[in-house]
């Protein structure tokens, strides 16, 4: 059992990530800003039932405070749906940077975007100079749909029309690596 959460606010300087797995009858439990080294708390919880129910706590308690589910990978035949939502949010946030226009539709989009893509943006968020250009923008969604360009096997099995063969195995592209691709075209 694990869960990765993120909190982001883009107006209040906040990108930040937390995440827990239970094991056995442990509960580890990491934390901190995205893209910076994560602070790790091992809770000895004795047998598996008690680890989860602890996990279980912590979680509600997290969402409460407006964590919202992410994960660190994306695999494309599991997040087909959270990757085209990801290209929808650019699609919003393109047009802002065209025009310098930074309001709340912008913010909203930008910080949806960043909870879907987990994104290191340093420890002061500049929010109107996260994406520069839209040459920056279209980079990011360049990257984001060459995670849709399954083999054909796997591109039937993700439209529910069966199975993919043996062979083809779901590409697995790490946010990470998206936004080290990212940050390296800046």
């Amino acid at each position: 059992m694990e869960i990765y959460l993120v909190f982001v606010d883009a107006i209040r300087n906040s990108n930040k990530f937390w995440a827990a797995i239970v094991e056995d009858g442990n509960l580890t439990v990491q934390w901190g800003r995205v893209g910076y080294q994560a602070q790790t708390k091992v809770h000895t919880l004795g047998n598996h039932q008690r680890a989860v129910s602890k996990f279980n706590n912590l979680v509600v308690e997290k969402k409460g405070k407006g964590y919202r589910e992410s994960q660190p990978d994306i695999d494309a035949s599991r997040s087909v749906a959270d990757i085209r939502r990801a290209i929808q949010l650019l699609n919003i946030i393109r047009p802002a940077v065209a025009l310098q226009n930074f309001g709340d539709t912008y913010i909203s989009a930008l910080n949806e975007y960043l909870k879907i893509v987990p994104t290191p943006l340093g420890m002061q968020i500049n929010y109107h100079r996260v994406y520069r250009t839209v040459a920056d923008i279209d980079y990011q969604q360049e990257l984001l749909n060459s995670l849709l360009g399954a083999p054909a096997p796997l591109a039937a099995a993700v439209a529910g029309a069966g199975v993919p063969e043996a062979t083809a195995e779901p590409k697995v592209v790490s946010l990470k690596t998206i936004s080290k691709n990212f940050w390296r075209h800046l």
